[in-house]
């Protein structure tokens, strides 16, 4: 399957994935792109020039805490980990995302069923 483009991500959505992502534990900006990637059987590319902005922007609100540390090639690399305020984001985040999923789902399913 191909690789969605950066403009095929709905607004926010690369927050709550990276938001997710966190949650299951320490991780660098390279882990976590490679993370998502596997994750989404590689249908979700994130390119550095995404994530990074968008992990600066988290750690500003407040929703990441970051470390130095070693990285499993020896190299220093900044580790990501939720917050208090990142894991009740991520929750409202994932009810939001939910809510919008079974919306666009019920439309899809209408959308087939009207006459011409």
């Amino acid at each position: 399957m191909t690789p969605l483009q950066k403009t095929d991500l709905l607004q926010g959505t690369l927050d709550m994935l990276i938001l997710k992502i966190v949650a299951l534990g320490p991780v660098h900006g390279y882990g976590i792109s490679q993370r998502i990637r596997q994750i989404s059987k590689e249908v979700l590319n994130v390119q550095q020039g995404s994530l990074y902005p968008a992990l600066h922007r988290l750690e500003k609100r407040g929703w990441l805490v970051a470390q130095w540390g070693d990285s499993e090639n020896g190299r220093q690399a900044k580790f990501y980990q939720l917050s208090r305020e990142g894991r009740k984001q991520l929750s409202r985040e994932e009810e939001t995302w939910q809510r919008l999923a079974e919306a666009v789902t019920l439309i899809l399913g209408t959308a087939g069923n009207q006459e011409a």
